[in-house]
């Protein structure tokens, strides 16, 4: 886009001097303050600062975007590093936390059988006692009722 304004304004300040010559060839006396100079073609000497002014701001433009991609490129890369890092340190999160849960998961079938063993004995000895407390109830009936 840079490049397409610059082209125009070229073209449209060399067409300006090719209409314009013998305005821009007039003979004029420049003072510079210390010096003076009689027969300069001033307007010619404004048209060539012109150019070059031109041709200065579109190169400052051009460096500034050159800049710009290189600070954008640097923050990438350092994104790209952080973003590493942070995947390297969830890996060794996970990793202990998968370590974590394999140690339970291996602890939990013996810590389980005990548990079920005791469950198992539990209950073995509340069959036992309401076994005994129906044959109690079952002679007590027969007892009252003959």
């Amino acid at each position: 886009m840079r490049t397409a304004v610059l082209i125009v304004i070229v073209v449209l300040l060399g067409l300006f001097a090719v209409l314009n010559t013998n305005a821009l060839m007039f003979p004029h006396t420049l003072s510079l303050g210390f010096a003076t100079y009689r027969g300069v073609p001033m307007g010619l000497i404004l048209l060539i600062v012109a150019t070059l002014l031109t041709l200065l701001f579109y190169f400052w433009a051009g460096i500034s975007s050159l800049r710009a991609q290189a600070d954008s490129a640097k923050l990438l890369r350092d994104m790209e590093a952080l973003r590493s890092s942070l995947d390297s340190a969830e890996g060794s999160r996970f990793a202990q936390l998968q370590n974590h849960l394999d140690s339970r998961l291996s602890a939990l079938p013996s810590s389980q059988g005990d548990e079920l063993a005791a469950i198992h004995a539990r209950i073995d000895a509340l069959q036992r006692d309401v076994s005994l407390q129906l044959a109690q109830l079952d002679d007590y009936l027969k007892r009252r009722l003959g």
